[in-house]
C-alpha cells in the first residue's frame, strides 16, 4: 500500500496501538488525513475531557513528513456528487461524512483504512485488507 487515507476510527485505533493499523502505516509512503476526518476528531475531542491533549497529539501526527492533510476541492465535490448519486440509485446510502472521505480516497488514489463495512458499497473505492 503506497497511499493510505485514515478514517476516524482507524486514527483512534492507531492511538490505542492497534497493530493492524500500525502495520498498514508502516507500509505507506503517504498517509492522508481528510479535513472531514479531522472535523469528526475535533468533535470527539470536544466531547471528551482531554481536548488539549488530543489536539496536540493530532498536531504531532500531522507534522510527520509522510502525513498530508486533504482539503475539499472542486474535484472532491464532483466525485462526492457522483458517489452519492450512485449510492442513492443503488439504494445503498452511507453516512454523508463517509461519502466525503471516500471522495478524497478516490481523488488521491488512496486505500481507505477503516473499520466501517459500509465503505464496501462505494464503487471503485480501494479498501485495506482488513475489510477485503
Amino acid at each position: 500500500m503506497k497511499n493510505l487515507l485514515l478514517d476516524t476510527n482507524a486514527y483512534v485505533r492507531l492511538l490505542s496501538g492497534d497493530e493492524r493499523v500500525l502495520a498498514a502505516l508502516g507500509d505507506a509512503e503517504i498517509v492522508h488525513l481528510s479535513a472531514i476526518v479531522m472535523g469528526e476528531l475535533f468533535s470527539g475531542f470536544r466531547g471528551g475531557t482531554r481536548y488539549q491533549e488530543n489536539k496536540s497529539q493530532l498536531a504531532l501526527f500531522l507534522s510527520k513528513p509522510t502525513v498530508q492533510e486533504l482539503h475539499v476541492t472542486a474535484e472532491t465535490a464532483e466525485i462526492f456528487g457522483q458517489i452519492k448519486d450512485e449510492l442513492k440509485k443503488a439504494g445503498n446510502p452511507i453516512p454523508l461524512n463517509d461519502v466525503w472521505i471516500a471522495s478524497h480516497a478516490i481523488e488521491t488514489g488512496s486505500v481507505v483504512v477503516s473499520f466501517d463495512e459500509h465503505f464496501r458499497k462505494v464503487p471503485g473505492l480501494r479498501l485495506w485488507d482488513v475489510l477485503e
